[in-house]
């Protein structure tokens, strides 16, 4: 005898619609929403993968040292010449001590180029000139012959980053010519 088999229905339903596509905006709060949720599952999982482990709290004074000397670094002599080595502090006194404008040394202690010069040739008036000299002649190069003076030049700045970045070049120049 032949088996019968019931009936199936089949019904057929029209494809979803696609989505919408999405903007920007909502894309990206989307994936911030899921990026959300992923991370607070994985802060979960930590806290129950270490609950088991013990420590001990730690107190800051063990663990955070200042150091005793807060002094700034020696100088290390880079140019054996005088005018080089004399610029090559001058930068460095510029570099800790600050620098200023329109005057030689401000009222917090700054120096502008010159007046950096001036204190570290400690009184030598003709290893101050042929310092200055050099620094003048590295702006001229760097900046063109429009330059009157080193005063000048400096003071024309707002800030000591090129000011300062040219005393260190003058001490390269002041090397290389021997001085």
């Amino acid at each position: 005898m032949p088996q019968t088999h019931p009936a199936i229905e089949t019904t057929t339903t029209a494809a979803p619609a696609p989505p919408a596509e999405l903007t920007l905006e909502e894309r990206l709060t989307l994936i911030n929403t899921e990026m959300t949720a992923r991370l607070d599952e994985a802060a979960v999982a930590y806290e129950v993968n270490t609950a088991h482990i013990d420590t001990e709290p730690v107190d800051l004074a063990d663990v955070v040292i200042v150091p005793v000397d807060t002094e700034p670094a020696p100088l290390l002599d880079l140019y054996p010449t005088p005018v080089a080595a004399l610029l090559q502090r001058a930068h460095h006194r510029l570099l800790t001590g600050g620098w200023c404008k329109d005057a030689l040394v401000d009222e917090d202690g700054a120096r502008c180029m010159l007046g950096a010069i001036r204190i570290e040739a400690r009184g030598d008036s003709g290893l101050e000139a042929s310092a200055a000299a050099v620094l003048l002649d590295a702006i001229r190069r760097k900046f063109g012959d429009d330059v009157d003076s080193v005063p000048s030049f400096n003071d024309a700045h707002g800030t000591g980053r090129v000011p300062i970045r040219m005393v260190d070049q003058a001490a390269g120049l002041a090397d290389a010519r021997g001085l």
